[in-house]
């Protein structure tokens, strides 16, 4: 269990590294239908894995200079409040609600990765120049984004960033990079925030945290030290089919299958 636990950390680990989000999506999947956890368990281990990898991705990009730390502190910081609600509001709901509801939030996350992709593929900006006025310029935009990511993150355990990276890219028009980087550090915020909210109502398995924590940390670093080597519409285009195609095999376990792992 804890090998398995920790291959799976390392792949969202580095999917972290390289796409500033979206492997967070999978976390709760995975601890659910292939770990057994239930929701209450997986989603503050989520968290936790989420939060975690994602300081060693933003560490590389931190030491590049390339994050826009003022605007991205304040958007994580707008989150906070929002994931207190989110995480108070998942105790209230079903186990199987909330899978589908994750479900469609990972039908949207799939479709704005997506998006990206096709953005980045006709983009030529290689700008990797950080402007980091965001916060002064479009308050009303970093007070209201970062307050529904965060609640995204307390509700369902995911850290945001395919939410974050297409706000920072279109509404505060920053260069991928620079909103990949900004990304990473929004997650650990509002992973943080999300992650002490659920602490006082459900238990967690820290034997499988920590394996897919620091399998987590490890390929989120690596990764964020060879992103650049790779193509990111590409990269970003094949894994959100990976989504939605998880997307329906949740949705299939718990409408055809009788909730599968959940009971």
């Amino acid at each position: 269990m804890l090998i398995l636990a920790a291959a799976f950390g390392l792949a969202i680990g580095v999917a972290l590294g390289l796409l500033g989000g979206g492997g967070s999506i999978l976390a709760v999947p995975v601890l659910v239908y292939a770990l057994g956890q239930s929701v209450t368990q997986a989603v503050p281990t989520s968290l936790l894995v989420v939060g975690a990898s994602s300081v060693g991705g933003a560490v590389s990009y931190l030491r590049a200079g390339n994050v826009p730390w003022r605007t991205a502190l304040v958007f994580g910081a707008c989150g906070v409040g929002g994931s207190v609600a989110g995480a108070d509001l998942n105790q209230r709901l079903d186990e199987d609600a909330l899978l589908l509801g994750f479900a469609a939030v990972m039908v949207v996350a799939a479709i704005a990765m997506l998006r990206r992709s096709s953005q980045e593929s006709i983009s030529n900006d290689d700008s990797d120049a950080v402007r980091d006025d965001a916060w002064r310029k479009h308050s009303a935009r970093v007070v209201g984004l970062g307050a529904a990511v965060g609640f995204m993150t307390g509700l369902f355990g995911v850290g945001g960033g395919f939410l974050v990276v297409p706000a920072l890219t279109f509404a505060f028009d920053y260069p991928m990079q620079v909103a990949v980087g900004a990304s990473l550090l929004v997650i650990v915020i509002n992973s943080a925030g999300g992650f002490a909210s659920h602490l006082g109502y459900g238990s967690i398995d820290f034997g499988v945290a920590t394996a897919f924590t620091v399998a987590g940390i490890v390929g989120a670093v690596a990764a964020g030290r060879f992103s650049q080597r790779f193509n990111p519409a590409r990269l970003t285009r094949w894994f959100g089919y990976l989504v939605l195609a998880v997307a329906a095999y949740v949705v299939v376990e718990v409408l055809v299958l009788d909730g599968g792992a959940v009971s």
